[in-house]
């Protein structure tokens, strides 16, 4: 998939509903050893609602470009990108380069709407063809960095480089090694005069034909990429890893619903603070925080909510409008909290966050981690006793109590493992686990089999999007819909 702000009209683009914000074109990659097979999957391209189809020539098998280009120009049901990538560019193709761009040219002729050469070539491409192309075709002249993504002034440098080889497009490609990468990319995008595809590869990217890249159909059904315009504001979930979050599923699926102007990223970050320095941009207006940066984000916030405070940690960040500050709030307690509180009345006819509001409520609350010193800190924040973990197989000074997981152990991959024996479950009348993925944990399955009640992390998950969507957006959550979506993506 390949972003490119190309020179089709809008109008001219096949759409689904008839509505767009935005005139971006999307590109579906189509890679296959065979012309038959890269047809249908330019038919499932248009299917799924790309705008033009980028045709991999050094997938093919047994290429023969007179017979094989003239089938795919005339059949492709979508306007047509061809490349046909050398292996020192990153591509399968390792035979002469006179023959290669000799197919190029012969795409152009036949009817191609764009080619991609790559910078290295581009003067002699131009040189061959001396200034003759159909009137039709665009030429995208592109550089791929498979190790790192530049500063913004060598990206800088490198446009203009592209730029005097004559490109109608300018195409570049670079490697995230840290989130913030993309910011540079962002950079020289929005100052750029001519037209450009800005493309950041890799899983810290933010966001397959190349590393990283989002699906079309994600694209369109999950990040509601047509209705994105100049003033749709940025909301997202930091944590690491990220990939297991449902929360882009959920605030998508609600922001479209109630017509709320805002978009919701999965954000793999390895610091807050450089991240949040580096977004600071008035687009970047709120995030959710999840394992292991809810302490780092308290610290980020300009302001923080009293209870966050006393929590020690947010889960949830808001740029104020006004004045641009971020606030700080921690609303894990209170989807916790409801969870647990519907387990217990279907019974009867995360840590920190949990035990503070059930000590308000008059629940002896007693928090129990690997370490002592960590169990006491956490403790003494909700007016509870200290223990550890290993104290915790032991614990039962009274039957029917309810456990309460807001660790990280038993979430994928590592779903074999549980922070607490069966054996020691046999006390516990409801076992909460905060961990979502896998729905059922093994410390969830081990409870059922030994009689508690379980609560699943999906509750907690599904309580506190709840809030944050209203926080984020000023409007009531639509809650139903909020849990018809989950229910289809666990």
């Amino acid at each position: 998939m390949t972003l490119l702000s190309g020179p089709l009209a809008v109008s001219d683009l096949h759409t689904t509903n008839g509505t767009r914000r935005n005139s971006t074109l999307i590109c579906a990659p189509v890679m296959a050893e065979s012309v038959d097979q890269m047809l249908v999957q330019m038919g499932k391209a248009r299917e799924v609602g790309a705008d033009l189809v980028e045709i991999r020539l050094d997938f093919l098998k047994n290429f023969s470009p007179i017979q094989d280009l003239e089938i795919l120009i005339k059949h492709s049901p979508l306007p047509t990108l061809f490349t046909y990538r050398p292996a020192w560019e990153g591509g399968q193709y390792k035979g002469d380069d006179n023959k290669r761009q000799d197919a190029l040219r012969l795409a152009m002729e036949l009817g191609a709407d764009y080619i991609d050469v790559e910078l290295q070539v581009a003067h002699d491409f131009y040189n061959s063809i001396q200034g003759e192309k159909p009137e039709k075709v665009k030429i995208i002249v592109s550089s791929h960095n498979y190790q790192k993504t530049p500063s913004t002034e060598e990206i800088g440098d490198l446009v203009a480089r592209i730029q005097a080889t004559g490109a109608d497009i300018v195409k570049i490609a670079t490697t995230a090694l840290d989130i913030t990468d993309s910011a540079r990319v962002f950079q020289v995008l929005v100052h750029s005069q001519v037209p450009m595809i800005g493309l950041v590869m890799g899983r810290r990217a933010g966001v397959v034909s190349a590393p990283g890249q989002p699906t079309v159909k994600d694209l369109l059904d999950l990040y509601n990429f047509r209705f994105i315009g100049l003033d749709t504001k940025v909301h997202g979930v930091i944590g690491n890893p990220i990939g297991h979050s449902k929360s882009p599923h959920l605030y998508n699926a609600a922001f479209k619903s109630i017509n709320f102007n805002g978009i919701y990223l999965p954000l793999l970050v390895d610091s807050v603070a450089n991240f949040i320095n580096t977004y600071n941009s008035p687009d970047f207006v709120g995030y959710s925080f999840t394992i292991p940066h809810k302490e780092a984000g308290l610290k980020c916030c300009d302001e923080i909510d009293p209870k966050a405070k006393e929590i020690g940690a947010v889960n949830c960040m808001i740029r104020r409008p006004t004045d641009g500050k971020l606030i700080g709030y921690n609303v894990d307690y209170l989807g916790a909290i409801a969870a647990i509180e519907e387990g217990l009345r279907a019974l009867n006819g995360s840590s920190n966050t949990s035990g503070s509001l059930l000590a308000e409520k008059g629940a002896r609350v007693v928090v129990a981690n690997r370490t002592y010193d960590k169990a006491k800190a956490l403790a003494d924040k909700v007016g509870g006793e200290a223990i550890t973990l290993a104290e915790l197989e032991n614990f039962h000074p009274e039957d029917g109590m309810v456990l309460a997981n807001t660790t990280s152990v038993g979430m994928k991959p590592r779903t074999d493992q549980t922070p607490i024996s069966k054996k020691a479950l046999k006390h516990y009348s409801l076992v909460f686990d905060a961990i979502y993925t896998p729905k059922w944990t093994r410390l969830l399955q081990e409870a059922q089999e030994s009689g508690a009640a379980v609560v699943f992390g999906t509750e907690m998950l599904l309580n506190q999007a709840f809030v944050q969507i209203e926080n984020f957006s000023g409007v009531p959550a639509p809650k139903q819909l909020i849990r018809d979506v989950l229910a289809r993506n666990t």
